[in-house]
């Protein structure tokens, strides 16, 4: 099997949104209201932090539609990558927001 057919399933469209749609609203609480990812003691866990604004990047390159050509540049921004740390951001800011 080759690395096109591999990579397929991640360009379509259904996935590019689905990208989109997670990054917008978390890059959008991070930059308007970064309070609503403080844990129970009013504190950020900066390396989750970080690792959700990686996903959230890699969200967005791949929700415009953007393909690196570098091998190491397409593994940092894959797009399953991307959802699990987006994933983890969402659920950090439901935590936060004790909604669970």
């Amino acid at each position: 099997m080759t690395a096109e057919a591999l990579n397929a399933p991640f360009r379509h469209a259904i996935g590019r949104a689905l990208s989109w749609l997670m990054a917008v609203p978390l890059s959008l609480v991070l930059l308007i209201h970064p309070a609503s990812m403080l844990d129970a003691n009013g504190h950020y866990s900066h390396s989750l932090l970080m690792l959700i604004m990686w996903g959230v990047a890699g969200g967005f390159v791949h929700g415009v539609g953007f393909e690196p050509r570098a091998l190491a540049w397409r593994v940092v921004f894959h797009p399953l990558l991307a959802w699990a740390l987006m994933a983890l951001g969402f659920g950090m800011w439901l935590m936060a927001r004790q909604w669970l």
